[in-house]
């Protein structure tokens, strides 16, 4: 229960309808206690020849030549206890169930925000799928406490207190009889109470795991059909869907047996009120009118306490997944911006013997890097596959952070500029392309952070070498893309992303190996418009071809995270080293692929 506390600030926030439905709670149920109370007065003035019943301030009269009459009233009365009862139920599900929908927004925005604020590492360590079952089905079990989980707990105390104090009204003795069994029901809830709590935490992380299946699934169903392995993925969902089953099933028991052990209470106690009733009647200690009272009471009892059992459930359950949900939201942010002060940049960045190693790995991803970037100056890293070209930029970005050595932006240290206005001033076109589902014109339009024209869209599609490929759909700019933007081939998807980056109008443009899908006559187009490019102070460019560099003022040559070669074309080819020997092979390639061709 200790996880739930964190809901205290929302009850706080909306106390006032959670006092207003108490409220309502209370107020339905003393019209649902003057139902049986009215009863036994009808009975017990029946029997003993009386001319009058009394109730709620009014006397209704007795005429037994005229039975069809009072039996009228005695109708007309109770239908009007039955109507006002209901009036208050309605408004409790009212006030209540609206606070719940209230938390349960709150609750996801809150948990969507704090995503947000999470790293690098964060979202290397958890699966989408998990993240998701957290902001939906954790979401979904603690609301469910929050509606009718604190709704039916302030009606059973509400109704549990008032029906007791008219039954200790109407028989001291006799109420305590009939509710020893509530003691055992206690007993019983409490023994289970740990073990359901113990259950449904593994049952929510059987969810999450099948979340995170069904999430690769879909999203890698391509690489899935290509490979052929439909069946494969299949049995492992089946495999994960039969152990969460069990564990489900098991919890599923539990809470089966529950309810006839509580039924079976219950009606222990309807027997205590007739037969010990009975016997109390003989003596005069009780009206037949209070007996019957007391039969009705018990019956109201069923359902709250007979509730208990999923009450239970639903507070362990909602518990377990706010513990889930917590677990994300005590999380800090392993990068925080320092400071709200303006920054402006202008155009130099140095990186001072940085040294990088990712979490798990044994070597460095980046060792002892120094380089430094003027202003209006284009530098190009190349090097093999994990030469560490990547884990620059996220260095550069600030996404992760070095563990030894200083990256400075305009001469001030990185982690103390103001991170969110250096970002508003780069522009990034990623190695892995994310485009959503949403219009064309949309997806480019996510890059700005200004309001931006159809005219520069279209400008900065021309920039991108796009615009021909998209007038050419039927909808032009309002072509629907598909997930990932599945329905365009990979080269329009990188010319788009580059499109979305051209309209930020950047300061710094970093291009992560953003051209490898498109041809190189594509290519030199996009690279010469961005060269004419007057609002980029800065250009960095990562690519494994050699030809994509060649204009660049600054060619650092990169391996296992050491710069080993920097330059500029002409001086790295006179070098003859590492920058020269790709470059040779890429051209080999290049001429066999097009003798090939011919």
């Amino acid at each position: 229960m200790k996880s739930l506390q964190y809901l205290y600030k929302y009850f706080i926030k909306y106390k006032w309808l959670l006092l207003l439905g108490t409220f309502f709670v209370f107020a339905s149920n003393y019209f649902y206690i003057k139902m049986p109370l009215f009863l036994k007065d009808v009975i017990d003035s029946i029997i003993n020849g009386e001319n009058f019943i009394h109730v709620l301030g009014f006397n209704i009269p007795i005429d037994t030549s005229k039975a069809s009459k009072v039996a009228l009233y005695i109708g007309l009365v109770y239908m009007i206890l039955v109507l006002l009862k209901s009036i208050f139920l309605f408004f409790m599900r009212q006030t209540i169930i609206k606070v719940s929908r209230y938390i349960e927004f709150d609750l996801k925005n809150e948990i969507y925000a704090h995503y947000q604020e999470l790293g690098y590492n964060f979202y290397k360590e958890n699966s989408t799928g998990d993240l998701m079952n957290r902001v939906s089905e954790d979401v979904s079990y603690v609301r469910t406490f929050l509606g009718p989980g604190i709704m039916y707990n302030i009606n059973l105390v509400a109704i549990f207190t008032m029906i007791v104090y008219q039954m200790l009204n109407i028989n001291v003795w006799l109420t305590f009889i009939v509710l020893i069994p509530l003691p055992i029901m206690s007993f019983l809830i409490y023994k289970v109470s740990e073990k359901m709590n113990q259950m449904s935490l593994v049952v929510q992380k059987e969810q999450s795991g099948l979340s995170t299946i069904v999430q690769e699934t879909f999203t890698g169903i391509g690489v899935i059909k290509a490979y052929e392995r439909e069946n494969e993925v299949n049995d492992r969902f089946v495999d994960a869907s039969k152990t969460y089953k069990k564990k489900q099933m098991n919890l599923v028991l539990i809470n089966a047996l529950f309810q006839p052990t509580i039924l079976l209470l219950i009606g222990i106690s309807t027997i205590l009120s007739i037969y010990v009733g009975g016997l109390f009647s003989f003596t005069g200690d009780i009206s037949y009118g209070g007996i019957t009272a007391f039969v009705f009471f018990v019956g109201s009892l069923t359902w709250p306490f007979a509730s208990l059992g999923w009450l239970t459930s639903v507070i362990q359950r909602a518990a377990a997944s706010q513990e889930r949900i917590n677990e994300f939201l005590k999380t800090k942010p392993e990068i925080t911006n320092p400071t709200t002060q303006p920054f402006l940049y202008n155009g130099k960045i140095e990186f001072k013997n940085v040294t990088f190693t990712y979490k798990g790995m044994a070597e460095p991803a980046i060792k002892n890097l120094s380089f430094t970037i003027h202003p209006h100056e284009t530098v190009a890293f190349v090097g093999r596959t994990a030469s560490g070209k990547s884990t620059i930029l996220k260095l550069l970005l600030r996404q992760i952070e070095p563990q030894s050595g200083e990256i400075l932006i305009d001469n001030q240290p990185l982690n103390s500029i103001n991170l969110e206005q250096f970002r508003e001033q780069v522009g990034i076109v990623p190695q892995e392309v994310f485009l959503f589902s949403d219009t064309i014109a949309n997806n480019i339009r996510f890059g700005a952070n200004h309001e931006v024209s159809n005219e520069e869209i279209i400008k900065a599609t021309e920039l991108a070498h796009i615009r021909h490929n998209i007038e050419a759909f039927e909808n032009g700019y309002e072509t629907l893309l598909g997930e990932r933007g599945m329905n365009l081939s990979g080269g329009q998807k990188q010319r788009i992303s580059i499109a979305r980056a051209f309209i930020r109008h950047p300061k710094l443009l970093v291009l992560d190996d953003c051209l490898s899908a498109v041809d190189t006559e594509t290519e030199e187009i996009i690279l010469r418009h961005l060269a004419n490019d007057t609002h980029t102070l800065n250009t960095i460019i990562v690519s494994h071809r050699i030809f994509s560099l060649r204009n660049a003022q600054k060619i650092i040559v990169l391996k296992n995270g050491e710069k080993a070669e920097e330059g500029s074309h002409e001086e790295l080819m006179k070098i003859d080293g590492i920058y020269c020997d790709m470059y040779n092979k890429q051209l080999v390639e290049s001429d066999n692929s097009a003798d090939t061709i011919a």
